[in-house]
């Protein structure tokens, strides 16, 4: 999973990049995009560690992306803007950053601090270059619809496509309100629409507005999650040892850091959830989409588990808790057999019967 984190100058995008990364904030105008790998926090592995004392325990993980500050104040800015964003388009969630703090010694984009007024101008942005990609196409197909080649048919359902996602951008509504089919998405599925990804906002907030919050739904389009947290606070707290760590978020009062509240946020915009596999070697877990049968989370863990698949040995990690250990949950029925239809549920833990 590519999640791209996109905001104006003097965001704290890069900020919140350090805190959840652990490394270091790219300086004032980079104009290199940074990369990290984010373990994803589950509690349950840490649990589950301990009950198993594996060699391993491997996290899932997100691919994370700092994208330089976006500036669409003049015409230099706007055009490296623009580049930036047309390279965004294989990312699979995009993560708007705007600013709500106050700071006299952080220059505000715009000279002035408008999260809301960001979060439009951000939103409008995407719209655009949504909108070019649109033009170009709707021009290519209107020259191609009147030649008598093989593709004809498709070309012409397609630019009725185009033409609709037209008018719904110049309405200021993103790709995704307009497509109302699966085959709809598909057809358009290698033009990779910005606005057509989920959504997540986070309002970075001084420490003092924090309880405040901050109301964006309704101005994407989309029902997007929306985080409030400081940024800056969160990175003190990232260069803490765990226990001192959490005796200060007690003492703030923040009950969740912001890696779990970003990851978590990220997980609910995409629709994943995660299944579990433990033992002495290891214990694992596996980001899906939520729906996926027993049979495709099997491929998961490796294609010929899938192909030789017999049965998922399935059981809950929050029945383990509650029984204390395996011998106590086979007494009590709770361990399952399940074929290759089964809908795998969030924290199943499961182990694959195959033969090949």
């Amino acid at each position: 999973m590519k999640v791209a984190l996109l905001g104006l100058p003097q965001s704290g995008k890069s900020t919140l990049f350090a805190a959840v990364s652990g490394k270091q904030a790219a300086p004032m105008g980079s104009t290199a995009i940074e990369e990290a790998i984010v373990s994803v926090p589950d509690e349950r592995l840490d649990w589950l560690t301990a009950y198993c004392k594996p060699r391993k325990t491997v996290h899932g993980t997100i691919d994370c992306l700092d994208v330089p500050g976006l500036n669409f104040a003049d015409d230099h800015g706007r055009t490296a803007a623009r580049r930036l964003l047309s390279g965004l388009r294989t990312v699979d969630l995009i993560v708007l950053v705007v600013r709500a703090f106050e700071d006299v010694t952080v220059p505000a984009y715009r000279n002035r601090v408008d999260a809301a007024g960001d979060l439009s101008e951000l939103r409008t942005e995407l719209l655009l270059a949504d909108l070019e990609l649109i033009e170009t196409r709707i021009e290519r197909l209107e020259k191609q619809v009147n030649k008598p080649t093989q593709t004809q048919s498709r070309d012409r359902v397609e630019l009725a496509l185009q033409l609709k996602l037209r008018e719904a951008i110049e309405s200021e509504r993103p790709v995704s309100t307009a497509l109302e089919t699966e085959a709809e998405k598909a057809m358009i599925k290698s033009l990779a629409f910005l606005t057509q990804k989920p959504f997540v906002v986070v309002v970075n907030m001084g420490e003092e507005g924090l309880e405040a919050g901050f109301e964006a739904r309704g101005k994407l389009g989309q029902d997007a999650p929306v985080i409030a947290l400081c940024a800056k606070l969160e990175h003190e707290l990232a260069q803490l040892d765990a226990g001192s760590r959490a005796e200060f978020m007690a003492d703030l009062g923040i009950k969740e850091s912001a890696l779990a509240m970003f990851v978590n946020s990220c997980y609910r915009a995409l629709g994943l959830i995660s299944f579990l596999t433990i033992g002495p070697d290891e214990v694992r877990a596996w980001p899906i989409t939520a729906g996926t049968i027993a049979h495709d989370a099997a491929g998961k863990v490796h294609t010929d588990i899938k192909r030789g698949f017999i049965r998922a040995e399935t059981f809950a990690y929050s029945d383990l808790r509650q029984y204390g250990d395996e011998k106590a949950l086979k007494a009590a029925g709770k361990i399952r057999l399940e074929g290759k239809e089964y809908v795998v549920q969030d924290g199943d833990i499961i182990n694959f019967r195959f033969n090949i």
